[in-house]
Order: structure tokens, then sequence, then C-alpha cells
């Protein structure tokens, strides 16, 4: 079964019930350090978006519905 999730307008796409709290979760990180301009361990956004990029999976999707990449 495939569900998908809407963020900020967009969708992203979800390949197992469980996707959708991790989707979630990640979502409430990623608007925190936008709100806070907190993107530690990182020196900057770019540099915390570029490591994150590499992990993939729903992290990306919730990166990309967001405008972070």
């Amino acid at each position: 079964m495939t569900q998908n999730f809407q963020l900020n307008g967009r969708v992203v796409p979800l390949s197992a019930p469980s996707d959708l709290a991790v989707a979630k979760r990640v979502a409430a990180q990623f608007q925190r350090r936008i709100t806070e301009n907190d993107w530690r361990p990182y020196r900057s956004q770019q540099e915390a978006v570029e490591a994150w990029s590499k992990l993939g999976g729903i992290r990306v999707a919730v990166m990309k519905a967001l405008d972070l990449l």
C-alpha cells in the first residue's frame, strides 16, 4: 500500500504505513531548524542540506517539499 503525505503543498511519497510517522517527525525537525536558523552541528544550512542529502529516502523528499533542495 502506497501512501502520500502532503507537506507545503507538495506530495511526499511513502512506501510503508510507518513512513508517515517518520515523514512527520523529519518535517517537524526541519521546520524547527528553518524557523530557528539552527543547523548544528553543521556550520551552515547549505552544509547541513548537503550532508543530509546523502542519506536519501524520506529525508530528501521532505527537504524537496520544504524547498531546501
